[in-house]
């Protein structure tokens, strides 16, 4: 019986090229914040798949409770790897240089088929990405729980202090 090595990683942030860091990094970033660990990886469906389906295949044996996958272009490294995998995936549609104004990954991503899905949040939506998957992982985890409802206390309180400067205008 093989032994399943145990990553610390409980979210695993991939993307299909480096130049889609700068995106990524907000996720990287808010998952900082609220204590989750991570791991981060460029893998590419198209130029590495072998990479993607092996990493897709043990993501769960590793630890990892949700993959957060960002992608430009004909961007089907999210819907790749929720094909193999249980492990919930979050799409994250990257306007790239060869872009077709967002509209591509946003489609490539959004228009899974039936029994392949992938949560899909806006272009260059990372950090939401990085929220929804805390918010999956403290579905069981009370002490997360409370950190994202203060977060979206500070949200609420942000509206409020800007609606008061305003009346100052």
């Amino acid at each position: 019986m093989l032994k399943t090595i145990k990553m610390k990683a409980f979210v695993s942030i991939i993307m299909g090229s480096t130049s889609d860091l700068p995106i990524m990094e907000e996720a990287i970033e808010f998952l900082k914040e609220v204590g989750i660990d991570y791991e981060c990886m460029a893998l590419s469906a198209h130029r590495t798949p072998e990479l993607v389906m092996e990493f897709a295949k043990t993501a769960k044996d590793k630890g990892v409770q949700v993959i957060i996958a960002g992608a430009g272009g004909a961007a089907h490294l999210p819907g790749v790897v929720a094909a193999y995998t249980s492990v919930p995936v979050i799409g994250v549609p990257i306007k790239s240089s060869n872009s077709i104004d967002g509209w591509d990954s946003i489609l490539s991503i959004l228009q899974m088929p039936a029994g392949i899905p992938v949560a899909t949040v806006a272009l260059n939506g990372a950090k939401n990405a990085a929220i929804l998957a805390a918010q999956m992982i403290a579905t069981g985890n009370n002490e997360l729980y409370m950190k994202l409802t203060t977060f979206k206390e500070n949200l609420k309180n942000k509206v409020i202090q800007a609606n008061e400067s305003l009346k100052n205008h």
